[in-house]
């Protein structure tokens, strides 16, 4: 079993969120670890969504 959330977990804005924030993540003098953090924060809302079914 998968530990994290699966991609159909996340909502569409959630997708294109993500996507957009790993877009940033490939410009150079971009905050990695902040980045990184905010799609994070993203999976665990994904998760406790996903839990409370």
């Amino acid at each position: 079993m998968v530990n994290g959330p699966l991609f159909s977990d996340f909502t569409p804005g959630e997708k294109a969120r993500i996507t957009g924030l790993v877009a940033r993540m490939a410009l150079p003098g971009a905050n990695h670890a902040r980045l990184q953090r905010r799609i994070e924060r993203i999976e665990q809302d994904a998760m406790r969504r996903k839990q409370k079914k």
